[in-house]
C-alpha cells in the first residue's frame, strides 16, 4: 500500500532537507511536482507509469530541452521513490541533452575585463571570481574565516553538492583583499563581501556588474559570471595543468565533466599540431 503524506509539499521539504540537498533543488522539485499533479488530476495513490510518460511526452512537445526534462523526470522519481516509497519503476529513458561548448574569455579580453571596472570591491570580485575559479554563489558564500591569506588559499564551505573544497588565490589580489578586510573592519565571521546596507552581497548585483562592464570593454561575447569560472579552467589547462588539478580546483565530481576544458584550449597549448603544417 502507498504511503501518502498529509502534506506533500512539506513532506518533500522534509526529505529534501533530509538528503541535504539545496534549497534551489527542493524548490525546482516542488515546482516540477506540482505541475505533473495538476496535469494527471488524479489521487497519488491511482499515478501510473503511463501517466509519467504521458506527461514527459506533453512537455516534449513544448519543445523543452532534453536537460529540463531530465529535471522532472528526476522530480517525479523523487516523488514516487523517495516520498511515497512507492517501488514502480520509472523506466522511461533519460533525454539526450545537448552538449554546448562554454563560452569562454580570452586572456586579452579577461584583461579588458578588469581594466573597465572603476569601482575597487566590485573589480576585487571580478579578479576573484576569475583567478580561483569560483561560482557567484561561492563567491558572495565567502566569510573572512574561509581564507588562508597568507598561505595563498581558501576553502569554499558547503559549495554545490554541499561539499567543501580548497581553492587558490592569486598573489597578485592577496594585498587587495587585506586592504578590504582593514578598510570594513571585517570580523573573522564576516562576509568577505558585503553589500552597503551591511548584508550579503545579491547574485543580481554582480551579474549586472558583468553585464555592463562587458559592454564597456567592448566585449561581444555573452559573458555571464559563470563564464569567469571557464575562463579560469581553459587557461589552467593551456598552462599545461592536467585534468585532476583543474577537476580538484574546480570541485568536479567526475573527470568527464572537466574534460570539456580540453576540448575548448588552445591547440598550440595542448600540443596538437593541424597536419596541414607539415604538407
Amino acid at each position: 500500500m502507498v504511503y501518502i503524506p498529509v502534506d506533500i509539499e512539506k513532506a518533500i521539504i522534509r526529505e529534501c532537507s533530509r538528503r541535504r540537498l539545496s534549497k534551489r533543488t527542493a524548490k525546482t522539485y516542488l515546482y516540477c511536482i506540482n505541475r505533473f499533479l495538476l496535469f494527471v488530476k488524479k489521487d497519488l495513490g491511482h499515478i501510473s507509469k503511463r501517466n509519467v510518460r504521458l506527461f514527459l511526452e506533453y512537455l516534449s512537445d513544448k519543445n523543452l530541452s532534453g536537460s529540463t526534462l531530465n529535471v522532472y523526470h528526476m522530480a517525479i522519481r523523487f516523488l514516487f521513490i523517495d516520498i511515497l516509497d512507492k517501488r514502480m519503476w520509472i523506466d522511461i529513458k533519460y533525454s539526450k541533452i545537448t552538449k554546448k561548448l562554454p563560452i569562454v574569455l580570452t586572456k586579452d579580453e579577461v584583461k579588458k575585463l578588469f581594466n573597465s571596472i572603476d569601482n575597487p570591491k566590485h573589480k576585487l570580485m571580478v579578479e576573484l571570481m576569475y583567478s580561483s575559479g569560483l561560482r557567484v554563489s561561492e563567491l558572495l558564500g565567502l566569510r573572512v574565516c574561509n581564507l588562508e591569506i597568507e598561505k595563498g588559499y581558501g576553502f569554499v564551505r558547503k559549495g554545490k553538492g554541499n561539499k567543501d573544497r580548497l581553492f587558490i588565490l592569486s598573489q597578485k589580489i592577496v594585498d587587495k583583499i587585506i586592504d578590504l578586510i582593514d578598510f570594513e573592519k571585517l570580523s573573522y565571521e564576516n562576509y568577505l563581501f558585503n553589500s552597503n546596507r551591511n548584508s550579503k552581497y545579491n547574485v543580481r548585483s554582480l551579474q549586472n556588474i558583468i553585464k555592463c562592464t562587458c559592454r564597456e570593454a567592448d566585449i561581444k561575447k555573452r559573458v555571464s559570471c559563470h563564464t569567469l569560472r571557464h575562463s579560469f579552467a581553459t587557461h589552467l589547462i593551456e598552462k599545461g595543468y592536467d585534468v585532476s588539478q583543474v577537476q580538484s580546483l574546480l570541485g568536479h565530481k567526475s573527470p568527464e565533466t572537466t574534460m570539456i576544458y580540453v576540448h575548448i584550449s588552445s591547440p598550440n597549448m595542448i600540443n596538437v599540431k593541424s597536419p596541414f603544417d607539415d604538407l
